[in-house]
């Protein structure tokens, strides 16, 4: 007669089970990609919209100069590369790289390397000047920190794309891979320059520089054994610990990620219960009298007519932020109060004119979704989004098409 199982074997078994899949499966694939996705399009959009008064807010016009900046970042330790010079054309090439490499990075394409280049242009452009933006900027700033040592390309990039429609090609090409080779050499090369250097010639290289290149010589040196790895024992040991590696930094930030959304909501939501407005169940009714939260006056004074909706908002927003880091754990619970806290964002968005902390915070909750919901709502968009590239790439090519008849052509 077989023996049962004890307690102890099965608390084993399931612990190298935990273990295998912590270590070989890439948890949260699809969770990753929206994050990446949704943080990447709220800062290029930011940039975006706030180009007329980039220089104001972020370059040489504005009003916390470049003199103050450096005395702070002496202190602070704060890493920016715009510290590096007060040219005007200096601050032009940073933001405007920055717009590019948030647009790459929301495609997917050179994810890994696009991350860390995202993570250099977040910290740049948000510790020029730190005393304007709001609680979005600081989501922003540590997702954007977080998404580095994710494996955020795995669905939903052109890099999985690359590699699904044409993977014979793609594990041939790998050794010999000429852009990555060359975006590698090039980013070393840099880091190696700004390192050594005092590139804007001022004697006050950014002491942050010190500290967040030892992040940054790590990610371009896994990168390069990596390379090496696939080129030389693509099936060795080396690899495969080197690939468990990067499965294990990716569970631990999408881990992270998870904490840092309950931090978020456990700390606003206590801090309002201290609040005698949210305590009396009137602090939304102040924002709405405020012009600088007032896109649309007509329904802000429509929505604040009516105390009892207001009452029943105010309590509603402390008792969803003050349950959610408890109540994570049950799914059911989980996805209502999901659903409740983006359609709160959703009508911050409207209401108060704030679309990119919305935004940010609907990203940020996402890292929540059930896998099947963003599964669904992926193959949704596909099948929405092939007819349409169908249609333009027909087009096109009917447009560059040459005239089979000699009608309507002049010979010379």
């Amino acid at each position: 007669m077989n023996a049962r199982p004890s307690a102890l074997d099965n608390a084993r078994d399931s612990i190298l089970t935990g273990w295998t899949a912590f270590t070989g499966r890439v948890l949260a694939p699809y969770q990753a990609a929206v994050v990446r996705i949704g943080f990447a399009l709220c800062f290029g959009g930011f940039l975006l919209r706030e180009w007329p008064h980039r220089r104001v807010l972020y370059g040489d016009r504005s009003a916390w100069s470049l003199d103050l900046a450096r005395q702070m970042f002496a202190s602070d330790h704060a890493f920016t590369v715009l510290a590096w010079s007060g040219n005007h054309w200096w601050f032009e090439t940073v933001y405007t790289a920055a717009i590019a490499v948030s647009v790459l990075l929301m495609l997917g394409w050179r994810t890994r390397a696009m991350s860390v280049l995202f993570l250099v242009c977040v910290l740049s452009i948000q510790n020029r000047s730190v005393l304007i933006g709001d609680g979005s900027d600081n989501v922003i700033h540590l997702m954007a920190i977080y998404l580095a040592f994710t494996r955020c390309g795995t669905v939903w990039s052109l890099d999985a794309r690359r590699h699904r429609l044409h993977p014979e090609r793609t594990e041939r090409t790998e050794r010999t891979d000429r852009t990555g080779v060359a975006l590698w050499s090039a980013l070393g090369l840099a880091l190696l320059f700004v390192q050594l250097t005092d590139p804007g010639g001022t004697g006050t290289l950014n002491p942050g520089l010190y500290t967040w290149s030892t992040v940054f010589w790590a990610f371009w040196l896994v990168s390069g054994a990596q390379w090496l790895l696939d080129r030389r024992a693509p099936d060795g040991e080396p690899r495969a610990a080197l690939d468990a590696m990067a499965t294990m930094l990716h569970n631990c930030a999408m881990l992270v990620v998870m904490v840092e959304v309950c931090f978020i909501y456990a700390t606003a939501g206590w801090y309002k219960i201290q609040g005698s407005l949210w305590q009396g169940g009137t602090a939304l009714y102040f924002p709405l009298h405020l012009d600088y939260f007032d896109p649309w006056p007509a329904l802000s004074q429509q929505l604040s007519a009516h105390p009892i909706p207001v009452f029943l908002i105010s309590y509603g927003t402390v008792i969803v932020q003050v349950a959610f880091p408890f109540l994570v754990f049950n799914r059911r619970i989980k996805n209502v109060l999901l659903v409740l806290m983006m359609t709160e964002h959703a009508a911050i968005a409207v209401t108060l004119g704030l679309p990119f902390f919305s935004l940010a915070m609907i990203s940020a909750d996402a890292v929540f979704l059930p896998t099947w919901f963003l599964v669904r709502a992926g193959d949704g968009v596909s099948r929405c989004a092939t007819p349409l590239a169908t249609l333009v790439r027909h087009v096109f090519r009917r447009s560059t098409e040459l005239p089979h008849s000699s009608e309507g052509v002049t010979t010379v």
